[in-house]
């Protein structure tokens, strides 16, 4: 939850504006206003605003605009060398906070007109590295369903529908958990889920998901189901306490299937599956990158071009393959 009266008035129009007219999601808000309280205390620190030695205790909520006027460039990419130094923070969280930055004084500047110059209009993002997406080979996921469809446990089916629908669907733990029983249009094999942004997009379901869903919702509870702020009653997946499940219990549901098919838990996690089976798609069922941008929810396809690298036996047989191979 954001304690509103913890943050400046601006800081909380911001918030306010992303809500409103950028139309973000909650998980977005939260993200914005931890970086941001971030940044200010260690702007409160950096000009020696306080007395106070511990970083968590400094309070921002006392900060006035013409504070943020005195910021510039320089204050900011201290502010970014501070979190390498005293977080060691790689670049993708660097990343996201230069991103929450730009936004805030791009507000401010140009929307609340609350500052004449814009200190992060040539802020740049910290260049990432680029590695490979870490995902299971097609037969660790079989083995992975497999495991999960055969272990003897009272929430079996659940467990089940929910590995399929990573494994197949690609979608990410928060749509997962939102997915409503009126989301789920079962003549035409498909559902809606609200992805990154608050963006709404459908999901079309093979039969091996039609199946998973089918077969939990035969065992899904009916009755005792609580009436709460997440809607429980209207959740597709429930917990043992009748429910929304939530994030934490499916991440220990995946890790605990990982576990019992051997797999490497440090490894493999919620969003590997996710990497899988984006993978899997592109290598076997020579998905165009189009459809598998529409699929994952990526607004840049840039993001789901690291989904096109191929396998050492693709490398191998592209060798093999070559005319000159057997002169």
């Amino acid at each position: 939850m954001i304690s509103r009266e913890d943050n400046p008035e601006f800081v909380n129009s911001f918030l306010d504006y992303s809500v409103t007219i950028l139309n973000k999601s909650p998980n977005s808000i939260k993200e914005y206003n931890y970086d941001l309280t971030m940044f200010l205390r260690f702007i409160k620190l950096h000009f020696h605003l306080t007395d106070e030695t511990n970083f968590k205790a400094i309070k921002i909520n006392d900060m006035t605009i013409d504070t943020i006027k005195k910021i510039t460039l320089d204050d900011i990419h201290a502010f970014i060398s501070y979190l390498t130094r005293e977080y060691n923070s790689k670049a993708t969280t660097r990343a996201r906070k230069v991103s929450t930055i730009r936004i805030f004084f791009k507000y401010l500047s140009r929307k609340a007109n609350l500052l004449e110059v814009n200190p992060a209009q040539d802020l740049e993002t910290p260049k990432l590295d680029k590695r490979l997406p870490k995902y299971l080979s097609l037969d660790d996921s079989r083995k992975l369903l497999d495991v999960t469809l055969n272990e003897d446990n009272r929430n079996s089916e659940r467990d089940y529908a929910i590995i399929t629908l990573f494994l197949n669907c690609g979608m990410r733990l928060s749509e997962l958990v939102g997915i409503n029983l009126q989301d789920i249009d079962f003549r035409d094999c498909k559902l809606n889920v609200i992805g990154k942004g608050n963006k709404e997009r459908t999901i079309y379901l093979n039969k091996a998901c039609m199946k998973a869903i089918a077969d939990y919702l035969e065992v899904r509870p009916k009755q005792g189901i609580k009436h709460d702020s997440k809607f429980s009653e209207k959740a597709l997946f429930l917990s043992e306490r009748k429910t929304r499940i939530s994030n934490r219990t499916v991440e220990n549901v995946v890790t605990k299937q990982l576990q019992l098919a051997g797999l490497d838990t440090k490894k493999y996690s919620v969003h590997k599956l996710r990497h899988t089976a984006a993978t899997l798609m592109y290598q076997y069922g020579q998905v165009d990158i189009r459809a598998l941008q529409e699929l994952l929810g990526h607004e840049s396809i840039a993001t789901t071009e690291i989904y096109t690298h191929v396998s050492n036996d693709q490398v191998r047989n592209a060798v093999e393959r070559n005319p000159l191979a057997d002169i």
